[in-house]
């Protein structure tokens, strides 16, 4: 019975809200960077439409190690990728200005491809060698302004909560900039929306921000980089729920 109300709770006015919400938060963003407000209209109005998705599915969110990274500070953030409410998790309650690495279809997406654009997040094209290396690239000149990115070293959802190997593109733009790295572990979103699912759960949400890994001096080789891509997902491991282990 519970279930039922909570479907035509989400089809009947979560769902035109969130729709509603999207198409103004993504034109808000597009005029706020055109007329040059790119460092305030680029982060904060994604970050309260993914702070009231969150609140809107009646999702509680626990967020642990906030103390351990600064604003001030430019960051690359790696996270496991459980599920389309990673975006909103992380970008609704890090506390922090991010721009977002992510995969190159979401460029169309109505409103919030071109949203994308306007704030400067970087879609990655892995059709080529030479694209995803361009991808990196302007990942960089993003750093190099200031910016801390957010990327999901697995490179895609994942299918049944556990993860699959990292990848290394994240570290070499940590290690070519000289930042700090931040492993992110998510606990729940899989739960919520696993990808291949239309079909919403309300269940609790986790965000543990572990202590951020200096990269001076780091070993930028091959082998360097993908050590240390299997360093950061220990660590984020260590944190999971025992069913995503």
């Amino acid at each position: 019975m519970l279930r039922i109300l909570y479907i035509l709770y989400l089809c009947l006015f979560v769902v035109p809200v969130f729709v509603v919400l999207t198409i103004l938060t993504a034109l808000t963003v597009i005029v706020g960077c055109l007329l040059g407000g790119e460092k305030i209209f680029a982060y904060y109005p994604g970050m309260i439409w993914s702070w009231l998705t969150c609140h809107l599915v009646l999702c509680p969110v626990k967020v642990k190690g906030r103390e351990n990274i600064d604003r001030k500070k430019s960051y690359v953030f790696v996270a496991n990728h459980q599920g389309a409410f990673d975006i909103f998790l992380i970008y609704g309650f890090l506390g922090v200005p991010i721009k977002w690495v992510m995969k190159a279809g979401i460029a169309k997406i109505p409103f919030v491809g071109a949203a994308c654009r306007a704030a400067g997040f970087i879609f990655v094209d892995n059709s080529t060698a030479k694209a995803a290396a361009r991808s990196v690239l302007e990942a960089e000149r993003s750093l190099k302004n200031g910016a801390s990115v957010v990327v999901f070293p697995e490179g895609s959802r994942t299918y049944d909560g556990k993860m699959i190997r990292f990848k290394k593109g994240a570290y070499q733009m940590a290690a070519d900039q000289h930042l700090p790295i931040v492993p992110i572990t998510l606990n729940g979103p899989f739960d919520v929306l696993p990808i291949g699912s239309l079909n919403i759960h309300r269940h609790k949400m986790e965000m543990v921000i572990h202590p951020p890994i200096q990269t001076e001096g780091m070993d930028a080789s091959h082998k360097g980089l993908q050590q240390m891509a299997d360093k950061t997902q220990d660590i984020i491991a260590s944190a999971l729920w025992d069913q995503y282990k």
